[in-house]
């Protein structure tokens, strides 16, 4: 069976480090931190008291209030991310066949806060379950793509992976499948998530999951460095627009890179523990390059999921020195959640993104924040610490992991 190629189009993205693309990306090469004290509840007994939170973001600058009110922050920052890709792949909404367009988007919570708040509202009442009409509409995770497609008419395939911090990358891959096999011409995939709330604060503190580096935000996302203490939670959306290779060129769209491949596979270890000698890392990396038709020689650039996580990290990197052997060291290998913060389901999605742009501008972000060397990691890996670094990127690979034990790894290409 001949596969089509698959390419990307268009990019969004609403971060903590910029709420476009271009911001984004400003923000990723200059080093940028997105982390600061929280603001959107009081944090007085909390043990972190700080998170990647959008800045300046209001919703009803993009979207009717009314129907702003209807949606979950995580499906209004869908909307925008989406919306972004769509506009930047210029893609002709009154002559595209929206039979053959699919929305395919991760979301490893989904409405967390409207949940929350609805339950509160329930527990402070007089036990009459007064809820609101929107209430599990707003909430569940596949209403993001739901409200993509019914915004713009696209009939393909329309559905949400769930998959803790792997989700968008599952989508992305499910989305290179879906027009490598046929059955649509063009996919809006990517990822969001608004995690940064009182349950989602309070429930990763108590797993011991986050740093408590309170007196120093900006500085606590620290992957790869010996006194690292914990991931950073953050917010936000990554929207990317996958098309058939022919089809793209026949619009004679911009193509920003080919989607070689994609691997997946499960740690079946432990709920939230990475496998300590990374099997499962080590399998899902050896079977996207095979799924792409690459060999370990040929990748330019890894960025990791490093999550700034005490064994996640370390893991993480004896399973790229085991894939890649020698070639590991030429390798630029780099966090970009050092300066994002772990944005959960939507972390695939974004990381993707900085990859895609990595081969487009020649130039690899940085992992900020690392002052101490760990003697647990190979001192011979390449880390792209603490300034972006100039590298022709020809192949770049993006890991994904996710509690449960989920490893998603995309691989993306310069066009020829």
């Amino acid at each position: 069976m001949n596969l089509r190629r698959v390419v990307v189009t268009g990019l969004g993205a609403l971060t903590p480090i910029g709420n476009t693309k271009d911001e984004y990306w400003e923000g990723l090469i200059s080093g940028k931190s997105g982390a600061a004290p929280i603001t959107y509840f009081d944090t007085e007994k909390f043990k972190t008291k700080f998170a990647c939170e959008l800045k300046n973001f209001i919703a009803t600058d993009f979207l009717d209030r009314k129907e702003a009110r209807k949606m979950d922050r995580f499906a209004q920052y869908a909307i925008v991310a989406s919306d972004e890709a769509i506009a930047d792949a210029k893609l002709n909404l009154d002559e595209i066949d929206k039979l053959r367009v699919g929305v395919i988007w991760g979301a490893g919570i989904g409405g967390l806060e409207t949940f929350q708040q609805e339950v509160l509202n329930f527990a402070q009442g007089d036990g009459t379950p007064r809820f609101n009409p929107f209430f599990i509409p707003k909430m569940i995770a596949d209403i993001a793509p739901g409200n993509i497609s019914i915004k713009h008419g696209f009939m393909g395939p329309n559905y949400t992976t769930v998959s803790a911090c792997a989700s968008s990358a599952n989508a992305m891959i499910d989305a290179l499948n879906t027009i490598r096999l046929g059955y649509c011409d063009v996919v809006v995939t990517g990822g969001s998530e608004a995690a940064v709330t009182i349950a989602g604060m309070g429930g990763f503190n108590a797993m011991h999951a986050l740093s408590t580096r309170n007196d120093s935000p900006e500085t606590a996302s620290r992957p790869f460095d010996a006194t690292r203490d914990g991931f950073v939670l953050g917010e936000g959306a990554g929207a990317l627009i996958l098309e058939d290779y022919e089809y793209a060129k026949a619009r004679g769209a911009k193509i920003y890179a080919e989607v070689l491949g994609g691997g997946l596979s499960s740690d079946a270890y432990h709920m939230t523990a990475p496998h300590p000698e990374g099997i499962g890392v080590i399998a899902v990396m050896k079977n996207c390059l095979a799924n792409a038709g690459v060999g370990p020689e040929e990748v330019d650039a890894i960025n990791t999921h490093g999550t700034s996580t005490p064994l996640g990290d370390v893991a993480e990197l004896k399973a790229i020195s085991e894939v890649f052997g020698d070639h590991a060291k030429n390798i630029n290998i780099n966090s970009t959640k050092s300066m994002t913060g772990h944005l959960l389901g939507a972390a695939g999605a974004i990381e993707a993104i900085a990859s895609i742009l990595s081969i487009e501008h020649g130039m690899v972000p940085p992992t900020i924040n690392h002052t101490t060397v760990d003697e647990n990691i190979d001192s011979e890996l390449n880390l792209t610490l603490n300034k972006a670094q100039k590298k022709d990127i020809k192949v770049a690979m993006s890991n994904t992991f996710g509690f449960g034990g989920h490893n998603a790894c995309v691989l993306f290409k310069k066009i020829d």
